[in-house]
């Protein structure tokens, strides 16, 4: 009989986390060309309006947490996670801030809001993400979020680039940047610990956690790759040339 692998310790665990952070989308090429300054302003425009998306489906990804979790302490820390991006009482959100940095790249509100710029490939892969966090256990859901643990590091590129390679782009657009900074580091450490906790039961939990994170990896991934697609050229061996007309302003 084969005896099972002993866990991990808390430690190691954490580790094993935070190197699934090689595969993170900071290293696809659209946003390395992006940190670059490499990108023209339709693709910049482009990249803001499909990502909205994204931030549009996080807090639905959030309340799906909520309403399957029984846990009055982690729904009342959660909780913050869908004022954060809906904003509350008289304080703006993450969506409104991301609003605003569509009219800093040229795009109007009507231009983000309407999803009109949206790719197919955003749409199917935000949908399965949200899917996700609304069919499987609460606690699975929580550590799909843990790309937080890197996005920190992404924020501040922006924060530090684009003023130099995108000197068009007006300032206060860089809010939503700034804001999340603070926000995602808080983030990290409830879901982390939640992770932790529930996933160090046995090895095999615990790798489980890893195969979710990287699920929420590759949908990072596959939103880049359908940006890419959708506004850059694409040069297939045979020596056809394909390139979406570019409907951006």
């Amino acid at each position: 009989m084969i005896e099972a692998a002993t866990p991990w310790s808390r430690e190691e665990f954490e580790s094993k986390l935070c190197e699934k952070g090689k595969g993170y989308h900071i290293h696809h090429p659209f946003n390395v060309m992006m940190y670059e300054g490499k990108l023209s302003k339709a693709q910049l425009q482009s990249w803001v309006a499909n990502r909205f998306y994204y931030q549009i489906g996080i807090p639905q990804k959030d309340a799906a947490i909520m309403s399957n979790c029984p846990d009055r302490e982690i729904r009342r820390g959660w909780i913050l996670r869908i004022t954060d991006h809906d904003g509350v009482d008289q304080v703006q959100g993450g969506i409104e801030a991301w609003i605003k940095l569509g009219e800093a790249v040229g795009l109007t509100e009507e231009d983000v809001t309407s999803l009109k710029y949206v790719s197919p490939g955003v749409k199917f892969a935000v949908d399965a993400y949200i899917n996700f966090a609304r069919q499987r256990p609460w606690q699975e859901a929580v550590c799909s979020s843990l790309t937080e643990l890197f996005a920190p590091h992404i924020h501040q590129q922006r924060i530090s680039s684009w003023p130099e390679m995108y000197p068009w782009v007006k300032e206060e657009g860089l809010t939503y940047f700034k804001k999340r900074l603070t926000e995602a580091r808080r983030d990290v450490e409830q879901g982390l610990a939640v992770t932790i906790d529930y996933f160090s039961q046995s090895r095999a939990m615990q790798e489980k956690a890893l195969e979710i994170l990287q699920f929420k990896l590759d949908v990072l991934w596959v939103i880049a790759d359908s940006i890419m697609l959708s506004c850059c050229d694409v040069n297939i061996e045979n020596g056809i040339k394909y390139k979406r007309q570019d409907q951006m302003r």
